[in-house]
């Protein structure tokens, strides 16, 4: 495996490339960035609801395409043997724990999904977005994903 696959780019370089993202799909589109409406668009497409993809569609390919063609490229996992993110990634690596893991995965993906079809938005089209047009409502909604994933790590730490 290339070891330089296992560092990602560091903030000062993801942080700009982001911002020129967001500043792109203004200029070019007039819409903000967001990965639910590509999902959106993906499902009203499957049910027959819209009869093209739109370019937010095509932006989630790009974004799920792009991490399988890390993975590949990687040759092999990219969370190294012994270094856990957290009790799921430990769970998920084996043994029976990894249904419980798994089930975790699923409820909490249904309840992302829900909050953010809710919220008008993910934390990407809220947060970067939202945020960058001044927008109250993502303003909001980015706070109370903050303070929820704060509160989240501090509670899983006290359980762990």
């Amino acid at each position: 495996m290339s070891h330089t696959l296992l560092q990602r780019p560091a903030w000062y370089v993801i942080g700009p490339l982001m911002g020129l993202i967001v500043i792109a799909a203004f200029a070019l589109l007039n819409e903000r960035v967001g990965v639910i409406g590509g999902f959106s668009d993906v499902v009203e497409r499957l049910t027959g609801r819209r009869s093209v993809l739109g370019w937010k569609a095509w932006f989630v390919f790009g974004i799920v395409g792009g991490a399988l063609v890390f993975r590949l490229l990687a040759g092999g996992a990219t969370v190294r043997h012994g270094h856990h993110f957290s009790w799921l990634t430990r769970e998920l690596s084996g043994g029976s724990g990894g249904l419980v893991a798994g089930g975790v995965l699923l409820v909490a993906g249904v309840l992302i999904g829900f909050g953010s079809k809710t919220a008008s938005g993910c934390t990407s089209g809220n947060g970067l977005g939202g945020c960058s047009t001044g927008s109250p409502g993502s303003l909001v909604a980015t706070g109370t994903f903050m303070a929820v994933a704060i509160a989240v790590s501090f509670l899983i730490r006290a359980v762990t």
